[in-house]
């Protein structure tokens, strides 16, 4: 089968590779659409051997698990794979499978794993979110999207962090204040989603109320954080930070990706795809992806 593997320069080109072999819990899917996402092109600069990349796809289940779990042959998926799925077929843990409603697109659902699962398990952290404050940095991509609109859809005051205008449009849209500094947000929050790092971190804590709560989901900058010991512990800036994993979850992938569908079927949930082109054009993803030019999700269909 055809599948894109990492080249010599963090870029990816087609192969021939060996179909999957699933596991006894694992189903494997006829992949329609994938997402790419920011993290995965860190992981090009420094390939694994044997590793290929692949998270988040939707398509068709071509071999139902042998255990009996999950999805039967030929219903619609969409899937969060431990890697592999920029592929005709990759081999899906059924516990990371939920099915898609005819009414969602298999592009539409290729968008909502990692981001989605991230999203959902952020706002769970946080709590109650009726009245209260929030703040998130780096929001143009798919995680700020998700956030953004469940979060204003809970009763939540939300501003987001975008790099241009352009690229806040959407979360303006969405309800969001729309600034393109922390430094610049109003006030003080509640909470604050941290996902650049370096200054970016610093900045955005100081703008929580001291007894707030500051959740550090990510280092997309790729600078690292350097935190004064005297703004740690003046009172009127000591948020706690937390740092957050979203594949630390007691529930289920797929209990989780059921969620984010029924909300994209009912209408409560409106992934925001900046491009969707043929995987012949992953290359030129990655190289915006990479440029900070892409806005919401990047989704690749194979035909």
């Amino acid at each position: 089968m055809k599948a894109l593997v990492p080249d010599s320069a963090g870029g990816v080109v087609f192969a021939d590779v060996p179909d999957p072999v699933p596991d006894a819990a694992e189903a494997v899917i006829s992949v329609e659409a994938f997402s790419v996402n920011r993290g995965e092109t860190f992981l090009l600069d420094r390939p694994r051997p044997g590793w290929r990349p692949g998270k988040d796809v939707a398509g068709r289940v071509a071999r139902a698990a042998a255990d009996g779990s999950g999805p039967p042959a030929g219903a619609r998926v969409v899937g969060y794979a431990p890697s592999a799925g920029w592929a005709e077929r990759v081999a899906v843990p059924t516990a990371a499978l939920t099915e898609l409603p005819d009414s969602v697109p298999a592009p539409t659902a290729a968008a909502l794993p990692l981001a989605g699962l991230t999203a959902l398990r952020l706002l769970r952290r946080a709590g109650s979110l009726i009245g209260r404050r929030l703040l998130i940095t780096g929001a143009s991509g798919g995680v700020g999207h998700y956030v953004v609109e469940l979060a204003v859809a809970s009763g939540a005051e939300v501003t987001a962090v975008a790099a241009s205008a352009s690229r806040g449009a959407r979360l303006a849209e969405l309800g969001a204040t729309v600034v393109d500094d922390p430094a610049d947000a109003p006030g003080r929050y509640d909470l604050v989603f941290e996902s650049v790092g370096g200054e970016s971190l610093v900045v955005a804590r100081r703008k929580a109320r001291p007894d707030g709560l500051v959740i550090w989901f990510g280092q997309a900058g790729r600078e690292p954080v350097t935190l004064d010991f005297f703004d740690w512990i003046d009172d009127t800036v000591g948020a706690p930070i937390v740092p957050f994993d979203h594949t630390r979850s007691d529930r289920p992938d797929a209990e989780d990706l059921a969620t984010l569908v029924r909300l994209v079927a009912t209408g409560r949930l409106h992934p925001e795809i900046g491009v969707e082109l043929p995987w012949e054009h992953t290359g030129r993803i990655l190289d915006d992806l990479r440029g900070r030019r892409l806005r919401g999700n990047a989704v690749l269909t194979l035909t």
